[in-house]
């Protein structure tokens, strides 16, 4: 079984009504992302960063997997698929898909402050002030904050430079390091690309872009592969 490795980004979660900070009446419209989204924020005013993801979890809940999300769980049957995703939300997993790295975080989840290892299933409950770990520390979202390092970006290049396929699913390729993993990709590999905009890509390398949404992308996506890799 080929190994199809698939980036996605907030294009992906898009058409399912997740919001993006950076689209044009997204989250950076309404708030400033130095003051929900930074180590420092957390301790400016823990209230409001509680308050932000709580609001994101509660859309979250009411959000369904898409066309895409979907037809990258279907993929399995053809392929050994291997999400890697820099979006916070469960869409991939309630869609169907059974392997997923989560570079950025989970919004589903919290840890502890005072020890990262401790982390916990709160599915779309609100983190409350005062909501403490075992140790007795407060609860933070589980997600990696601007500014603060990416811990699972090791295996997703491993597993990147392990593919026969990359693909690239609403991500502008702006967000670094995620934005390189497309580098680390074997020279065999093909890549592909799946935007309804022009997106600069930082390889000189060939790439085939579907210039679509990821719902159309990925079904287009499938035929090409399966005509491609079925004979």
């Amino acid at each position: 079984m080929k190994k199809l490795v698939v980036l996605t980004g907030a294009g992906m979660s898009s058409e399912s009504g997740i919001k993006t900070f950076r689209d044009s009446g997204g989250l950076w419209e309404e708030y400033d992302v130095e003051e929900v989204a930074t180590p420092k924020a957390w301790v400016k005013n823990r209230e409001l960063v509680l308050r932000f993801y709580n609001e994101r979890r509660r859309q979250l809940a009411s959000s369904k997997p898409n066309a895409g999300h979907i037809g990258l769980a279907q993929l399995e049957k053809y392929f050994d698929v291997q999400i890697i995703t820099q979006n916070i939300d469960d869409l991939h997993e309630r869609a169907g898909s059974t392997k997923v790295l989560h570079l950025h975080g989970e919004l589903t989840k919290a840890r502890s402050t005072a020890d990262p290892s401790l982390i916990y299933d709160i599915g779309y409950k609100d983190i409350n002030p005062g909501d403490n770990c075992e140790k007795g520390s407060q609860l933070r979202p589980h997600i990696v904050w601007f500014g603060e390092a990416v811990p699972n970006m090791e295996e997703a290049a491993d597993l990147t430079g392990n593919a026969d396929i990359f693909v690239v699913v609403g991500s502008s390729l702006n967000v670094y390091p995620a934005a390189g993993l497309i580098s680390y990709a074997p020279a065999k590999a093909s890549l592909w690309l799946i935007d309804p905009k022009e997106v600069v890509i930082p390889v000189n390398r060939k790439v085939e872009v579907i210039m679509e949404t990821a719902s159309k992308g990925v079904a287009i996506l499938t035929e090409r592969l399966l005509d491609i890799y079925s004979k």
